[in-house]
């Protein structure tokens, strides 16, 4: 059993985006893959395009403000 943070991906339908990172943050993300590819018995590492919406959702869903001022909406 992993003990990172992310657990499982799930594939669902996606929604393009095109976003611009620091060269320093896509090197986390490649090794973060790994890691978690390593971790989680997969035969490779995951690309840090498949890491990173699960990571979001994850952020978003532990933000406690968030979730009470978005219950809170009018």
């Amino acid at each position: 059993m992993s003990k990172l943070r992310l657990g499982p991906i799930i594939e669902e339908k996606p929604v393009k985006l095109t976003i611009e990172l620091p060269g320093a943050l896509v090197r986390d993300l490649q090794d973060y893959g790994a890691v978690h590819a390593k971790l989680n018995g997969l035969p490779e590492a995951i690309p840090p395009e498949r890491l990173i919406p699960p990571m979001i959702e994850r952020f978003i869903g532990s933000d406690r403000e968030f979730s009470k001022q978005r219950r809170r909406k009018p």
